[in-house]
């Protein structure tokens, strides 16, 4: 009898061992302090709106290979700022950053649309009212208004990455 219970005790933790683990959310994400070369907000609108009319494609984070708009982000201000965002709409919602009321919104800051708890697009501010984001397949990356009927919408608040 013993024998069948060491058995069934080794055969219970060899199958625990093999068992899929949840999966773990990513590190929260904590702004740098210190931004490379001195990078202002400023940097970061112009090499956005620098990609503009760039291709459309899911999944895409090149110039060369088209952005949808979490590629769009995460390139800009891993390009220009050497800050690592992660890489998808809902997870850059989640990071550790100031969120930033409509109306104080400045160039730079990350502008996040939904609905509900839900964030399923991203785009940057660049002043005025507009944002440049990849907004869908067969498109480019664009302009567009914060208050056009769809953008208000949906939109779910921002984000300030460089502090």
């Amino acid at each position: 009898m013993q024998g069948r219970q060491l058995a069934l005790i080794v055969a219970v933790v060899a199958l625990a061992a093999c068992a899929a683990r949840p999966k773990q959310p990513p590190a929260p994400f904590v702004p740098p302090q210190h931004i490379k070369g001195g990078v202002n907000a400023n940097d970061i609108l112009f090499r956005a709106i620098g990609l503009v009319g760039t291709p459309y494609r899911y999944g895409g984070n090149t110039p060369d290979g088209g952005f949808d708009c979490s590629g769009l982000v995460t390139f800009v201000f891993r390009d220009v700022a050497g800050v690592s965002l992660p890489r998808t709409a809902q997870e850059i919602a989640a990071i550790q950053a100031p969120h930033v009321k409509r109306k104080q919104l400045d160039s730079g800051d990350v502008v996040l649309f939904g609905s509900g708890d839900r964030i399923n697009h991203v785009g940057i501010y660049v002043g005025r009212g507009r944002f440049v984001h990849a907004p869908n397949a067969g498109g480019t990356v664009r302009l567009d208004y914060l208050d056009a009927a769809y953008w208000n919408e949906h939109y779910s608040g921002a984000l300030r990455i460089l502090l």
